[in-house]
């Protein structure tokens, strides 16, 4: 029997990256699960390939109503809400704090933070029926520490760790868990995307980026949306049934020894200068 036999998930951001990791997975483990994605192309392969246990929900989480939708669908098709990660995310805004484009940081809290907010908001609603639920959310490294993405994004992830904690105080008495997991180096299209390439043509540089992404901690090899994914399954299923409020950090020990790309010097470069040191390394030029 899987670890997630007869549990009904929601997965934000589920059509590639961590999200399509972690779908994979958690269907393997025996769980029903709503695909919720931008990317439907994507989305609806990754459906039809994993067949009955998946359906997918074209999910814009920064659209309450998108979100509000994807759960609905998962209580209509498979009869509850076991399990809500929130994992949709992408870089971002970026840039130095006085130059910052305000409409772009909008757009960025808006999938970051509010995103995150609307899933609690509408999985809170659906568990609090039930008596019994695990919400997740996807931080970031960048969350824990200053140095390890740029300023908005660090922020947003920020609030992420903190959300969780304080709903994990309100909804814990009512049989519900919160928690953030905060990943490290984890080689999946967002850092590509975020230099400004297409999904499709990411995917290419996921192989490279490993090797990047390997010198940057003290164990040596790139994170991988498996990692993540089996940290999401552990939370998810009843095994971690005594755990709430909790950002689990998992990254490879960046953030006890930062090198390589991000510099050994913590002091040394901004963010930005590390996301600039991180696309050259990419592209063949560090």
């Amino acid at each position: 029997m899987g670890r997630l036999e007869g549990k009904i998930a929601v997965v934000t951001g589920g059509a590639s990256g961590i999200g399509e990791g972690t779908v994979r997975l958690f269907a393997a483990e025996g769980a029903k699960v709503v695909i919720a994605d931008v990317q439907d192309a994507r989305g609806e392969k990754l459906a039809e390939e994993l067949g009955t246990a998946t359906t997918f929900c074209h999910t814009d989480v920064s659209q309450e109503g998108d979100v509000a939708n994807a759960i609905d669908l998962a209580v209509r098709r498979f009869g509850r809400l076991d399990c809500m990660y929130n994992n949709a995310g992408f870089g971002g805004v970026s840039g130095l704090i006085d130059e910052l484009d305000m409409a772009e940081y909008d757009r960025t809290m808006g999938v970051l933070l509010r995103g995150v907010v609307c899933g609690l908001k509408h999985a809170a609603r659906v568990m609090k029926r039930q008596g019994s639920g695990s919400i997740i959310s996807t931080a970031s490294v960048a969350g824990v520490g200053a140095i390890f993405g740029p300023v908005v994004y660090s922020t947003a992830k920020a609030a992420v760790i903190h959300l969780s904690k304080t709903a994990a105080v309100e909804l814990g008495p009512l049989g519900i868990r919160v928690n953030a997991i905060c990943p490290g180096g984890i080689a999946t299209p967002i850092f590509a995307t975020g230099m400004g390439l297409t999904y499709d043509q990411a995917d290419a540089t996921i192989e490279p980026m490993k090797a990047v992404l390997a010198q940057a901690q003290p164990i040596k090899r790139s994170g991988v949306p498996a990692d993540i994914a089996e940290a999401a399954l552990w939370l998810a299923s009843d095994a971690s049934s005594f755990v709430t409020g909790q950002a689990i950090v998992v990254d490879g020990g960046i953030t006890l020894a930062p090198g390589g790309i991000f510099g050994g010097d913590r002091t040394a470069m901004s963010p930005e200068e590390r996301r600039q040191r991180f696309a050259e390394a990419l592209q063949g030029k560090g």
